[in-house]
């Protein structure tokens, strides 16, 4: 408690109390106060950095939590990451060769955000949640390609018997008429022209008027007369869907007009030595995507593995053709 201040008064030869202005008082009032409360926060201060407060016991006990909650997160999504891996392996080397689909590419889905994405990530104890983060958005990617993949797949179960009446999987002529070896595909020294020119399909010798045959169900896409002497003569094209197409070239007679819906095994012209030819052949095609493939390779189901090896084997360059023929484009 304050002491009182007295004075003496010579009036009543006593000594009374001192009494201050109200407004004195107040101050010196306001004035304690806030030296108390400077007084109590450097103490407070000082506690804080020297002894290990519940407060802080709480907010380390917390922190730990978290951390550890992000350890388990982290864990967690790469166990994911290779629960997609798997997915995706048998997705690419089962599920899609057993449609005949390519290996679904998205452009920019392996490509990660850019570091300013993740900005608010900046200090010490948060680089952790940035890197979960990221691993987060990488499986995220990973998972929605592997859904389109998936959608594509369900939709072409969804037309498995047609596709596989769909796909070119027969010789285009009957095989006892095959004379000499077939002309073999891709990349070759030209006999005629003594460099390397690209084969777009392949070559079967015969006589002429030997049958011809779609290889697959399809519409006739396009036909064409052709030149007498150069590029592919008198030619057909068949659309089969599901991106493939089969081009039969060099005919000597056409049996069906564009638009035409034809069938496998369906006879569609005769063999001829018609354009850049120089004997009875028929120049036969796949074209998957727009791209020119193998047509061997679609021989499969309508020979043993024995035959289909010794096909392979005795597959050589021939000279049926010239060289405009091979600068054509596969694209109609």
């Amino acid at each position: 408690m304050a002491k009182k201040e007295y004075i003496f008064n010579p009036t009543t030869l006593a000594y009374e109390p001192v009494r201050r202005p109200a407004r004195l008082r107040r101050y010196i009032i306001a004035r304690r106060g806030i030296l108390l409360f400077i007084v109590a926060a450097v103490v407070n201060l000082v506690y804080s950095f020297e002894f290990y407060t519940p407060k802080m016991h709480a907010i380390e006990s917390d922190r730990s939590d978290i951390l550890g909650q992000y350890d388990v997160l982290s864990e967690r999504i790469s166990s994911m990451g290779t629960t997609i891996g798997e997915i995706a392996q048998r997705d690419n080397f089962v599920y899609r060769p057993l449609f005949g689909a390519d290996t679904l590419s998205l452009m920019g889905i392996y490509s990660p955000f850019s570091e300013s994405f993740y900005n608010g990530f900046e200090e010490d104890w948060q680089q952790v949640a940035r890197h979960t983060w990221q691993q987060l958005d990488q499986q995220t990617r990973l998972l929605y390609r592997q859904s389109i993949s998936l959608d594509q797949l369900q939709s072409l179960s969804k037309n498995k018997e047609k596709m596989a009446a769909s796909i070119p999987a027969i010789w285009p002529i009957n095989k006892k008429d095959l004379r000499g070896p077939i002309g073999a595909y891709g990349r070759r020294l030209h006999p005629i022209y003594k460099r390397y020119i690209h084969h777009k399909g392949i070559d079967f010798g015969g006589r002429r008027g030997d049958p011809i045959y779609a290889t697959g169900n399809g519409v006739v896409s396009h036909t064409e007369k052709g030149l007498r002497r150069r590029g592919y003569g008198q030619q057909i094209v068949i659309d089969h869907g599901f991106g493939y197409k089969t081009r039969y070239a060099h005919l000597n007679e056409r049996l069906v007009k564009k638009g035409q819906e034809v069938k496998r095994g369906e006879l569609i012209g005769y063999m001829g030595n018609t354009g850049g030819s120089t004997g009875p052949h028929l120049h036969y095609e796949v074209i998957y995507m727009g791209r020119d493939v193998d047509p061997i390779n679609y021989f499969r189901r309508d020979m043993s593995e024995a035959e289909f090896e010794r096909i392979i084997s005795e597959a050589k360059v021939t000279t049926f053709e010239t060289l405009d023929n091979n600068e054509s484009s596969v694209n109609e």
